[in-house]
C-alpha cells in the first residue's frame, strides 16, 4: 500500500462557488476548520469573506428547553476591490490547511487559514499578487438579549468577550482576541510581497478562569512555531489506520469524513453537537443538543473500525454526567429502577427539553414531568451502542470501569420494564417512532435490550462485578421476544412493532435492531440474513435523511450485495454530497460524516460475534487495502485485495485475546508466523489461535 500522506495529498475539498448556508440554523455548506474545540467555518463572496467562529464548550446551560450551543461571532474581511472576482477554496486534508483564491484583473488573493491543532488560533495569512488591495476587518461578537458583551483593545490586540446564562456554579463566558501580524489596525492595505498574518486566538472559562488574557497571549502567538506541531497532529492522526481504495471518489470522501470528525472531536468534556463545532446562529434548529434517538449516536460509528479511539473518547460524558437526573425520571415518573433519559440533553447534566414548547408535533401526552420523551423508553439504551463499539474494540479495562454503572443502570431499567409473559419477555407502551404511540415490543427496543444485557454480562465478567445477576440476565437474553416480521409484495420483513406501528417509508428504524444494535451477523441464521436483506430492499433507504447512516453498514453487515452496495454509495456521494464533508439538506449535521468510513470498513473488515472477516462483502474485481483497522477483541488488522486474491494479513494484539480468522484462503493450509517467526501451521476454514499483549501474528497461504 502506499503511504498515508501519498494518498491523503491526492484528495482535496473544492469549492468553487461562494457557500450559500453561512450562517444557518442546521448544517453549513463552507469550508470545515477546527481542532476539535475552536471550530471555524468560512462564508461569503470574495468581496467579504467571513470566518464564523463557535467552540464545542460555548452553551446556554441553564438546564432547560433551548439549552444549546451558540456560536461566538465572526471576523469580516471586507475587500470591495475583488467584488466579482473568481472563487476557489480548496482544503488540504492532509495537514487541513485552506487556501482560497480570489482573482479579479490583474489583483489575486490568496487567503491560507488554519485552526491550530495545538491550541485555540485560528491563522488567516493574506497574500496579494499584480495589484494590492485595501482590507478592512471587522471582528463582532454574536449579539442576542440572552447574554452580554465587552469589545475593547489591549495593545495591538482586538478583543470582546460574550458570557451566556447558566445555573450556579457553571459560568458560561468566552473572549475572542485578533492580533495583526506585518500591518497596523483594522485597516490596512496589503501590498503585493508584503503578506499579512491575521491570528484569533480564543479561549473561554472552562479552560482558563483568565479566559481574557489567554485568548490575548494566543493572538499574539507566532504561527510560523505552531505550523510543525500542526502538522504533526494531522499527520499522527491519518496514521492510525489508511485505506486505499480503487474508487477515487468513495476514498476522498472516506478521508473527508474523517478530517471533519477530527476536526470536532477533542473536548473530553463538551463533544461536539449535532451540527459538529460549526454552529453559525443563536438559534439553531433543535437547540443544536445531543439528540439521542439516534442523532448523537451516528457521527461516532466509524471511529471505532478505523482506530480513531481518541475521538471517540468525548463521547461518554454527558451520558454519565446525566445519570442523577435519569434516575429521577425512572423513579418519578415508571416507579422502577435505572435510569430513563429524554429526547435531548446537553453537557454537564443539562436536560434540553425542559418546558419545551407544546406545538402540532410535540402535545401533551408527550411530557412527563415537564420533559419531553415522544413515548420511548429506548434512548438511554440507544446510547449504550457505542459504549459497547468502544469496549468491544479496545477491551479497555479502564474504560469498562468508567462505562460500566451507566450500562448497569440501563440493564436495571429493562430489568423491571420487561414483563415476563407466557413463556417470553414482553415490551408494553413504548414507541418505536417519536409520536407513535403505546406499542407493543418495537424492535428497535428489542434489539437494544439485547445489546445491553450482552455487553452489561461480558463487562459485568471482564471487571468481576454483579455475578449475582448474571443468571438472571441470561434468562431475559434466552427468553426475550423473537423480532416481529409480517409479508409485504410476497417477501417476509422486519415490523416496526408486534402490536402497533407496522413500516414508515420515511426511516430506517426497521433494520436499526441490525445495526447499530448488532442483532444479527453473517453467522445468524440464513432466515434470518434473507429477512434482513429482504427489508434493505423494501426500505430502499438509500437517500433516506433519518438513517441513511444505520442503513448502508447494515447492508455490509448482513452480507448485502458489494456491487449494488457500492454503487449506490457512490451514487448518493455524487448526487448529495457536500464538498465539506455534508450531506445536502440534511438538516443533521455531522451525523453522516460516518457513513461513507464504516461502511466501507464493514465491507472490507468485519469482527461481529467474535469473527474476524477480511474483505466479507468487498466485491473480488475491484482492489482494496487497509492498514490498522481496528477489530473487536482489541486487533489492528492490514491486508489487501488484489486480482480477487487477499493477500498476507497481518494482526497485532492490543489485549492477548484469542483469535477466530474466517480462512481468506479456503482449503488451503496457513503459515503463522509470530513476532517474525514461524511457528506453527493452521488449516481450517475458521483459523482459531491465541494471542499474547502486544503479539503481531503475520498469516500466509501455504505455497501450492
Amino acid at each position: 500500500m502506499m503511504h498515508a500522506k501519498e494518498i491523503l495529498s491526492r484528495h482535496v475539498a473544492v469549492f468553487t462557488v461562494p457557500p450559500q448556508r453561512v450562517p444557518c440554523r442546521t448544517a453549513v455548506d463552507g469550508p470545515l476548520l477546527g481542532n476539535g474545540d475552536l471550530g471555524a467555518c468560512l462564508g461569503g463572496p470574495p468581496e467579504c469573506p467571513r470566518f464564523w467562529l463557535a467552540k464545542n464548550d460555548f452553551w446556554k446551560l441553564t438546564g432547560q428547553y433551548n439549552d444549546g450551543p451558540r456560536h461566538l461571532g465572526s471576523l469580516a474581511l471586507r475587500m470591495p476591490q475583488l467584488q466579482g472576482a473568481s472563487y476557489r477554496v480548496e482544503q488540504r486534508l492532509w495537514d487541513a490547511v485552506t487556501t482560497a483564491t480570489f482573482r479579479k484583473d490583474d489583483t489575486t488573493l490568496i487567503m491560507t487559514s488554519w485552526v491550530a491543532a495545538t491550541q485555540n488560533t485560528l491563522f488567516i495569512e493574506l497574500t496579494a499578487t499584480g495589484t494590492g488591495l485595501a482590507v478592512d476587518l471587522e471582528l463582532a461578537p454574536a449579539v442576542h438579549p440572552e447574554s452580554e458583551t465587552k469589545t475593547s483593545q489591549t495593545g495591538r490586540c482586538h478583543w470582546w468577550t460574550r458570557n451566556l446564562p447558566a445555573r450556579p456554579p457553571l459560568q458560561v463566558e468566552a473572549a475572542c482576541a485578533l492580533a495583526v501580524h506585518g500591518a497596523n489596525g483594522l485597516k490596512f492595505q496589503l501590498e503585493p510581497g508584503h503578506p499579512v498574518v491575521l491570528a484569533i486566538g480564543v479561549q473561554s472559562r472552562f479552560k482558563n478562569d483568565d479566559y481574557l488574557n489567554a485568548a490575548i497571549a494566543l493572538a499574539e502567538g507566532n504561527a510560523a512555531a505552531l505550523r510543525t506541531p500542526h502538522a504533526a497532529w494531522w499527520q499522527e492522526f491519518w496514521s492510525r489506520s489508511l485505506v486505499e481504495l480503487d474508487d477515487p471518489v468513495l476514498e476522498q470522501r472516506y478521508c473527508l469524513s474523517q478530517y471533519v470528525m477530527g476536526s470536532c472531536c477533542r473536548d473530553r468534556e463538551f463533544p461536539p453537537c449535532i451540527f459538529g463545532t460549526w454552529v453559525t446562529t443563536d438559534e439553531p434548529e433543535w437547540g443544536g443538543d445531543y439528540h439521542l434517538n439516534y442523532n448523537y449516536q451516528a457521527p461516532f460509528y466509524g471511529l471505532y473500525s478505523s482506530n480513531h479511539l481518541e475521538q471517540a473518547l468525548v463521547y461518554h460524558a454527558p451520558l454519565l454526567d446525566f445519570m442523577e437526573r435519569g434516575r429521577w425520571f425512572c423513579r418519578e415518573i415508571l416507579g422502577i429502577r435505572g435510569i430513563y433519559y429524554p429526547v435531548g440533553i446537553g453537557p454537564k447534566g443539562s436536560d434540553t427539553t425542559q418546558y419545551h414548547p407544546q406545538n402540532e408535533y410535540c402535545v401533551s401526552k408527550e411530557y412527563e414531568k415537564e420533559s419531553l420523551f415522544y413515548g420511548q423508553k429506548s434512548n438511554a439504551a440507544y446510547c449504550a451502542v457505542n459504549l459497547a463499539a468502544h469496549w468491544y474494540h479496545s477491551y479497555d479495562p479502564a474504560y469498562g470501569a468508567t462505562i460500566y454503572p451507566f450500562v448497569r443502570e440501563v440493564a436495571d431499567f429493562w430489568e423491571d420494564y420487561l414483563k415476563f409473559e407466557d413463556g417470553r419477555y414482553v415490551i408494553y407502551t413504548d414507541a418505536i417512532h417519536e409520536c407513535s404511540g403505546p406499542d407493543f415490543n418495537p424492535i428497535l427496543s428489542l434489539g437494544l435490550t439485547r445489546m445491553v444485557f450482552k455487553l452489561a454480562l461480558d463487562l459485568g465478567a471482564e471487571l468481576g462485578r454483579d455475578g449475582d445477576r448474571h443468571a438472571q440476565w441470561r434468562h431475559i437474553l434466552a427468553h426475550l421476544s423473537d423480532f416481529p416480521t409480517y409479508d409485504r409484495d410476497g417477501k417476509t420483513v422486519f415490523r416496526l412493532s408486534e402490536r402497533g406501528m407496522e413500516a414508515n417509508p420515511g426511516n430506517t428504524l426497521a433494520i436499526q435492531h441490525l445495526y447499530p444494535a448488532g442483532a444479527i451477523g453473517l453467522d445468524s441464521p440464513p432466515r434470518l440474513l434473507d429477512i434482513a436483506r429482504n427489508t434493505i430492499d423494501a426500505l430502499n433507504a438509500w437517500r433516506d435523511s433519518n438513517g441513511m447512516n444505520s442503513f448502508y453498514p447494515c447492508a455490509a453487515r448482513v452480507g448485502y450485495d458489494g456491487e449494488r452496495l457500492l454503487a449506490q454509495l457512490r451514487a448518493m456521494i455524487q448526487e448529495i454530497g457536500q464538498p465539506n464533508g455534508f450531506i445536502r439538506d440534511n438538516p443533521h449535521g455531522i451525523e453522516n460524516c460516518s457513513l461513507v468510513p464504516n461502511t466501507v470498513n464493514e465491507m472490507l473488515l468485519q469482527s461481529h460475534e467474535g469473527v474476524l472477516r477480511l474483505f466479507p462483502v468487498w466485491p473480488r474485481n475491484r482492489d482494496a487495502g487497509f492498514q490498522n483497522l481496528r477489530a473487536a477483541g482489541a486487533f489492528l488488522v492490514s491486508a489487501e485485495c488484489r486480482g480477487g486474491v487477499i493477500g498476507p494479513v497481518r494482526l497485532v494484539s492490543e489485549r492477548g485475546r484469542p483469535v477466530t480468522l474466517q480462512s481468506p484462503w479456503p482449503g488451503r493450509p496457513v503459515h503463522l508466523h509470530r513476532n517474525g517467526r514461524a511457528t506453527e501451521t493452521l488449516t481450517g476454514d475458521r483459523l482459531a489461535f491465541t494471542t499474547a499483549p502486544g503479539e503481531t501474528l503475520d498469516l500466509a497461504p501455504v505455497a501450492s
